[in-house]
């Protein structure tokens, strides 16, 4: 079963609550005390949300026209149906670092996400692979800043990470591949979110962004050399995650509750990209880049550093237990 629920099923046991397992690959529980029951799917799937809710999150396109219309900050961009259509935008876009995305998603799924340096071959691939999993693409303007997912239940943010892409640290010796390779071989690196945190990949999109920087890999880093092997950094794709939930202050918290709220949400991963989160927001600051329904607790219970926040309980006494 996938940590987070498994992590919820050991908090429900704590509170003395019955757990039935209906269908574990589908990660589908039962939770009864008492008189009450609630049925739950991927630990954040839950009656407190409306079927609508997360059907509007899954549509980055519904999404975003919500967020703009109730005056939140999101990127400016375009939807392409097909190659064709994205090559008349490209010079909109050409050498400017730019998010292409399927207009449903979520995990980071189908997302790329290309450099400042960018050419017109990179861009036209980048359509082609958001284009597998949708038929409609998103392109935007690339948000600089550092990004954080917000963890909305109900009127609070119970939790905040930073999420750093996949990256390898250079010995001076081993080649990336093999950086990779013994990262990888990490207990708490897995597949399928049943770990804290996932393995990573050296596929397309990877080789991709090292092209960009002009490494392939059988580069060899220097000692101490970071070398990030995508843009994205969700943690599904291999990134790793630093708690910020006592750093970042109350009036960005405010805004992923607000925003959460437009979209008729109880449960919400809010990804917002903050340039200096020591200043008040403002509309040149930040920017919500996406909304995510099925958000996943574990990121928040094992951060790759910093404090569990035991987001579970949060979960269970928002559902009344």
């Amino acid at each position: 079963m996938e940590l987070s629920t498994k992590i919820l099923i050991e908090e429900a046991k704590n509170r003395n609550i019955e757990v039935d397992i209906l269908d574990e690959q589908d990660n589908f529980i039962r939770l009864k005390k008492g008189n009450k029951i609630e049925y739950i799917k991927q630990a954040t799937k839950t009656s407190l949300d409306t079927y609508i809710a997360p059907l509007i999150m899954e549509n980055k396109l519904v999404t975003k026209i919500i967020l703009k219309e109730s005056g939140f900050c999101v990127p400016e961009g375009v939807i392409v149906k097909s190659i064709e259509e994205g090559e008349k935008f490209w010079e909109n876009f050409a050498y400017k670092a730019t998010v292409i995305k399927p207009k449903n998603t979520n995990f980071g799924t189908g997302v790329v996400i290309l450099p400042e340096n960018n050419v017109k071959e990179w861009y036209i691939d980048a359509i082609k692979q958001a284009l597998k999993y949708d038929d409609t693409v998103l392109i935007e303007e690339f948000i600089s800043g550092k990004e954080y997912r917000f963890l909305v239940m109900g009127e609070e943010v119970v939790g905040i990470i930073h999420r750093i892409p996949a990256n390898v640290i250079g010995d001076g010796n081993k080649t990336i591949e093999e950086l990779v390779k013994e990262k990888n071989k990490n207990p708490l690196r897995g597949e399928g979110h049943t770990t804290p945190f996932e393995k990573i990949k050296l596929g397309k999109i990877e080789l991709d962004y090292l092209k960009s920087q002009g490494k392939d890999i059988n580069y060899i880093p220097k000692e101490g050399e970071i070398v990030y092997l995508r843009e994205n950094s969700n943690v599904s794709t291999g990134g790793e995650s630093i708690d910020f939930t006592d750093i970042i202050g109350e009036e960005y918290k405010k805004i992923a509750v607000d925003a959460t709220k437009a979209v008729g949400a109880k449960i919400c991963g809010v990804d917002m990209i903050i340039k200096n989160i020591d200043e008040f927001p403002n509309r040149g600051n930040h920017s919500i880049i996406e909304l995510n329904f099925n958000p996943a607790i574990y990121m928040h219970n094992f951060p790759y550093k910093g404090e569990n926040r035991h987001v579970e309980r949060k979960l269970l006494d928002l559902l009344g237990f």
